[in-house]
């Protein structure tokens, strides 16, 4: 197969959310004492997990979790339920955190980012990002001169679609006007980006490490798919 365009996820495959210390510094638990670090670790994982439940949630939360990426008002009420019970009870605290976790200019690019965009775009193939997301990430890309790189934005809640929803794939496919059987979708979900090889596309799977430890996973993975 001959790739001819190629579709990333976001979080978790081009950027990670990886906060700087003094983001959770303020943060106390019900008792006013500081959260451990081993509280913090937990908090960012269930605030940047992909895919699953990660905390209890009521009825009327759960509709929240299940819509979050549709909607930016469900996304911030759910995860400020999420916080509350991942141990930030201070809505203060637990607003102000979530304001950073939105900012776009706080995701850090994974360090082969800019090469596989720019190499990408060198080799005349069109790239889109296809995000399940509940805010705008196109400054991120902005932010970095990478905006430049990428042809199609395509996210969850200006289309109204979820991976693996095959509607969201479809409309990325048709904004770049590439078939599935010559589209790469390359994301950190087997579940939610997995869902691309349902209408063709090949699938390439990287994991969402800490962006120091993987360096060259998206370099990696396009080779191995004769993209590089």
């Amino acid at each position: 197969m001959t790739i001819e365009a190629v579709l990333f996820d976001f979080s978790g495959t081009l950027f990670r959310l990886e906060q700087d210390e003094t983001w959770l510094d303020h943060l106390t638990d019900s008792g006013g004492d500081p959260l451990d670090v081993e509280a913090q670790t937990e908090l960012m994982r269930r605030m940047t997990a992909p895919v699953g439940k990660v905390v209890d949630l009521s009825a009327d939360h759960q509709h929240a979790w299940e819509n979050r990426d549709l909607d930016p008002e469900l996304h911030r009420k759910v995860y400020l339920e999420v916080l509350r019970q991942s141990g930030v009870p201070q809505v203060e605290q637990a607003k102000a955190l979530y304001d950073r976790l939105i900012d776009p200019s706080q995701w850090t690019p994974y360090p082969d980012t800019a090469d596989v965009l720019k190499g990408c775009a060198d080799r005349g193939l069109p790239v889109g990002v296809l995000s399940n997301i509940a805010f705008d990430i196109r400054p991120a890309f902005t932010e970095r001169g990478l905006d430049a790189f990428i042809k199609e934005f395509v996210l969850s809640f200006e289309v109204e679609a979820i991976k693996p929803d095959p509607a969201i794939f479809r409309t990325a496919l048709d904004r770049l006007g590439a078939s599935a059987e010559r589209t790469l979708m390359v994301g950190d979900s087997a579940e939610a980006d997995g869902a691309a090889a349902d209408l063709g596309c090949a699938f390439a799977l990287v994991e969402p490490s800490p962006t120091s430890q993987r360096t060259d996973g998206l370099v990696t993975a396009l080779r191995t798919h004769n993209v590089l």
